[in-house]
């Protein structure tokens, strides 16, 4: 004999369309489009008790860019002017370098503490230092026998 679900009272049959609804969205959560690199480009990594973030604006000075941190998400905002040529009569052949205004928002492993931060600029690469707050950081417990 052949036992169903369907007559059993409170079955749900869309139950697990939507849990596999849920896994897909997690999974492409991460995924963005395969359009232009974005800019600017960063390296990031953390350790317990801070990250560093480092970020290529070559051509920038320290001025053109406006750096923001909130609880874990960094902000970097920006414009590159525009190259302009030597004559009305120049013509462009490759134009590949990108320009205008940027922005750029990077989520952090952890919370940061905004009082804590240290920004550095020279040769084209902000380096960024952010410090875990105290509180926040992990702590060892020792365990009695």
């Amino acid at each position: 004999m052949l036992l169903s679900d369907f007559g059993r009272v409170g079955f749900d049959p869309f139950l697990e369309m939507r849990r596999m609804q849920q896994e897909m969205n997690q999974r492409l959560a991460g995924m963005t489009a395969a359009t232009a690199p974005e800019f600017p480009p960063i390296n990031l990594w953390a350790g317990e008790e801070s990250v560093a973030v480092t970020a290529e604006l070559p051509g920038l000075a320290p001025g053109d860019v406006d750096l923001t941190v909130r609880d874990n998400t960094l902000t970097l905002k920006g414009e590159r002017g525009s190259p302009t040529t030597e004559d009305e009569k120049s013509v462009w052949h490759r134009h590949e370098l990108p320009y205008g205004s940027f922005s750029r928002t990077v989520q952090l492993p952890f919370r940061v503490d905004p009082e804590q931060v240290e920004a550095r600029f020279a040769n084209g690469l902000l380096e960024v230092e952010l410090h875990r707050p105290e509180a926040d950081r992990p702590k060892k417990i020792q365990i009695k026998g």
